[in-house]
């Protein structure tokens, strides 16, 4: 009895603390948790590194000793004697060893990988860059003549004791990602000519010669690649392949290539899985990183015959950059990841795989006001659909709540049980359910559930998500009546056609969405993901982005649809929303439209990611409340 009222108690003045905040203290409170960008771990398992978002380089020993922290500090690489590498420099990086600076060029630089034999150290370079890598930043300003200018990305070598530098990849070549052999002498490199954005698609395996500065190709994917590793003996390559919708957002079978003749052998097929990174355990051995249903997992696999064997498996983030996976030391098993879950806070971990000791305290501050999420399942047209259902800060007992399906980009990712986005647990505080789902076309149940939204972009994901609402009706008290749905990028486009083609939603918010596929072919800087997807370009067959275009259905909608997207999206051009809402608003339909200014497809000012979360709060709340 006594534990009873002592747990009303508790709940009672946690409601009247969050009563007390203001939605700008909630929300500051939500974007103080800071974001590791990466993990690294020496060799030989005594010294730890990670970077923080704009919070440099930590690195310390193992045990928690000799801590040393190193401002404007990125990027970091540990040799095989323990040395660290990382890129340093407020507004121009540049490449530090034993803390002094050894390269002096202008441009982009990123991932520094020493050489087996510790003597160099390669890494990414864009000469002259004017802007940050990737599509996801804003897209230089579109005016004047137009004319595509190509900033290419080589592998740039700089030898550590004569500071020797030079550039061994093709200038008309852009190279995603690389590896070193074991001799020191060649890197495996993915990589494609002409756009790096637009390109990563059609990129093919190739080996580098670095003497020589000469590049071959090795293998040629039947669809994209990721992650190239060669093996400790020098006669492999391993790497992933499968249908991927963003350069970085990884997800595939293991793959096995001979490095001398291109052969391939899948390593994975079939699993129930999506292969998001590798490493090497030994010669005989690849450590996976792996999206397991809505979980992150650590596996084993032998080369031999594929026999996996799962390390640790939990409903938690890990990772060692963005994907899931572990910085790994020589022996396999010490290792140190970014580790995150609903309730916990990001912070970097050490040790065994599975028996992490926490190194860092960045966050640890930063409490949740939220519980820990309901992992459902649900079946839909045959397959097991898996999402996250998040309640409401409080429920009372015979209450039932709103629900908004959050429905994520890609859509080849996924919704992990990982520190929420803020937008997410501001709903939540906000007295909403939030169901986070898994859709087919999503990673985590193998590469032909990855592929099973292919020329059907609104169909059956669509039913999946809908499908979700009435799992999660089941399982708590989330009023299925009092429906919305939101999500950016892909998310975006779904929200955009779910509302042209059923009235389940009482209200939608389409981040960066795309209302007509055939136009959007011809506006976006990255057509050639588009055609895995769709199998031929629009001007070749129109019939299947037709099919998928909201546009084509807008007579339909009827929910109140808020509309937000970044001027300078080349992912998802505003164009794309402005045509959304103008039919929306042509129509009588309640809409409304939000561009961001000289924001891209991620939105990345602060002021203009509060904006956001205070928006689709604040359009839920009106409309479903």
């Amino acid at each position: 009895m006594r534990t009873g009222v002592l747990a009303l108690l508790c709940s009672l003045l946690a409601v009247a603390a969050l009563a007390q905040k203001t939605d700008d203290q909630f929300i500051d409170e939500l974007y103080a948790t800071r974001a590791f960008t990466h993990v690294a771990i020496s060799p030989d398992g005594k010294r730890v590194a990670w970077t923080v978002e704009g919070g440099g380089v930590t690195v310390e020993n193992a045990d928690g000793t000799n801590r040393k922290h190193i401002d404007d500090a990125t990027d970091i690489a540990f040799s095989p004697d323990g040395a660290l590498a990382y890129l340093g420099g407020k507004s121009q990086k540049q490449l530090f060893v034993h803390e002094k600076q050894i390269t002096d060029v202008r441009g982009y630089l990123a991932e520094p990988a020493w050489s087996p034999d510790g003597k160099s150290v390669a890494f990414l370079f864009i000469e002259e860059a004017k802007r940050e890598a990737g599509p996801l930043v804003a897209m230089s300003r579109a005016v004047g003549e137009i004319e595509s200018h190509i900033e290419e990305q080589r592998v740039a070598v700089v030898d550590v004791a004569t500071k020797k530098l030079r550039i061994v990849t093709p200038a008309d070549m852009y190279v995603y990602h690389f590896d070193w052999s074991p001799d020191s002498m060649r890197l495996a490199a993915e990589a494609a000519p002409g756009s790096g954005d637009n390109n990563y698609w059609i990129a093919r395996l190739h080996v580098v010669d670095v003497a020589r500065g000469t590049m071959a190709p090795l293998y040629t994917p039947k669809l994209q690649i990721a992650d190239p590793r060669w093996s400790p003996d020098g006669k492999s390559i391993a790497l992933i392949e499968g249908l991927m919708s963003d350069e970085g957002s990884t997800g595939g079978d293991a793959m096995l290539i001979d490095a001398a003749t291109g052969a391939a052998r899948n390593l994975t097929p079939g699993r129930k899985t999506s292969v998001t990174s590798l490493s090497w355990s030994d010669a005989a051995h690849l450590t996976l990183g792996e999206i397991a249903g809505g979980d992150a997992a650590l596996s084993r696999l032998r080369i031999a015959d594929g026999a996996v064997e799962t390390l640790w498996r939990g409903a938690e983030h890990i990772s060692m950059s963005y994907v899931i996976g572990a910085a790994i030391a020589r022996d396999g098993t010490t290792s140190a990841v970014i580790r995150s879950s609903f309730t916990q806070p990001p912070e970097v971990w050490a040790g065994p795989i599975g028996a992490w000791k926490k190194m860092s305290d960045v966050n640890a501050k930063i409490k949740a006001s939220w519980s820990e999420p309901q992992s459902l399942q649900w079946k839909s047209d045959g397959f097991d659909v898996q999402g996250w259902l998040l309640a409401p800060a409080h429920v009372e007992s015979g209450r039932r709540y709103p629900i908004v399906a959050w429905v994520h980009g890609g859509p080849a990712s996924a919704s992990l049980a990982s520190w929420p986005n803020p937008t997410a647990a501001f709903l939540s505080m906000k007295g909403f359910y939030v169901l986070f789902t898994n859709p087919r076309g999503s990673y985590g149940q193998g590469e032909a559930f990855t592929q099973a939204n292919v020329k059907d972009f609104g169909g059956g994901d669509l039913r999946d998500i809908v499908r979700g609402l009435d799992a999660a009706a089941a399982a708590a008290p989330a009023d299925a009546q009092r429906a919305g749905i939101w999500g950016w990028s892909y998310g975006g486009f779904m929200t955009m056609f779910a509302v042209t083609q059923t009235d389940r939603f009482k209200a939608a918010v389409a981040g960066a969405g795309i209302s007509d596929w055939q136009s959007y072919y011809g506006e976006n800087d990255i057509d050639q993901w588009m055609i895995p997807y769709f199998g031929a370009s629009v001007y070749d067959d129109p019939a299947p982005y037709a099919r998928a275009s909201a546009i084509n259905f807008i007579k339909n909608a009827k929910t109140p649809s808020l509309v937000l997207v970044g001027e300078r999206d080349g992912e998802c051009p505003a164009p794309q929303s402005f045509e959304f809402w103008h039919a929306l608003k042509s129509l009588g339909v309640e809409t409304k439209l939000v561009v961001y200014a000289d924001e891209g497809h991620r939105i990345s000012k602060p002021e203009n990611k509060r904006d956001v979360a205070r928006r689709v709060a604040g359009w839920f709340g009106d409309h479903l409340k």
